[in-house]
């Protein structure tokens, strides 16, 4: 692929929104059908012509053009395709990551209805990470998709993270999360973690070095689940901590903001109390 011939097919298709210069979604297909490469490339080139797709420009004000390409750059694991991960995978794909590693190795089932977002009748029984990659080909032809629609353990997470530049824990269970934490660690990938339960919610980034779970919950047995187990999971508490764990990827990627780093946010919606407590 010709970078320099491919901005200069952008910029004469570029058209003026607002302050902006654009290129519309139709144009990025076809210009990469012509030039024989994937429709991310297109739209990095773009960004680096200083043209924005058109499908980007409100992220723009937050992440800026070259935040928008580093987004583009980067691969994202979320571990998990449930109450959170559904929500997080496709928050992050409408912000345009450009590869997104999804895993779980369930399947749909009637008590997931109230809240995971991906489960529908339609799909009861289903694969979660085939329904969450349909989803993202749904919303944004730019991003790639790589589906493992098994479960996670110590074994095999250095072979599904490979390449990731950020894990994000939508776990459901203490022990596993744990494992994660230590492989993300081990491979020097940076994790974003989240937990729900009735109308509570945490979230904390953790980077390679940090206590992170384990300045929580110690290295001694825990339990299978938390307090989900007991409060339940309804349906906006999943929809409000997936949104802040999107939001510290968006960050650690584009550098912009102030992580959750040695720091762990805590979500009352019950008695609308936020805290974050230093660890």
């Amino acid at each position: 692929m010709d970078t320099q011939s491919l901005r200069k097919q952008i910029d004469v298709l570029a058209e003026v929104q607002g302050d902006a210069r654009i290129v519309r979604l139709q144009q990025v297909h076809e210009l990469a059908a012509e030039n024989g490469c994937q429709i991310r490339d297109v739209e990095i080139a773009a960004l680096e012509a200083g043209i924005v797709p058109y499908r980007y420009l409100r992220n723009l004000g937050t992440v800026g053009l070259e935040g928008q390409a580093k987004l583009l750059r980067a691969t994202v694991a979320v571990v998990g395709q449930g109450g959170l991960g559904g929500y997080v995978t496709e928050s992050l794909a409408r912000m345009g990551v450009g590869r997104l590693i999804l895993i779980d190795g369930d399947v749909f089932e009637e008590h997931n209805f109230n809240r995971q977002l991906l489960s529908g009748e339609a799909n009861l029984g289903a694969e979660k990470t085939q329904a969450a990659r349909r989803r993202v080909v749904e919303i944004n032809s730019a991003v790639e998709v790589t589906a493992h629609a098994l479960m996670l353990d110590r074994e095999n997470l250095p072979h599904l993270l490979v390449g990731a530049d950020v894990v994000v824990d939508a776990l459901d269970r203490l022990p596993i999360r744990l494992i994660l934490q230590d492989g993300a660690q081990a491979l020097g990938i940076p994790m974003v973690h989240g937990s729900i339960a009735g109308f509570l919610g945490q979230v904390m980034t953790i980077l390679p070095g940090d206590p992170g779970l384990r300045g929580l919950y110690g290295d001694g047995e825990l339990p299978e689940q938390g307090l989900e187990a007991q409060l339940g999971t309804p349906a906006a508490t999943p929809m409000a901590v997936a949104a802040w764990e999107a939001q510290e990827v968006v960050k650690i990627i584009t550098g912009r903001g102030e992580l959750l780093r040695h720091r762990l946010l805590l979500l009352d919606m019950e008695s609308d109390e936020i805290e974050i407590l230093r660890l």
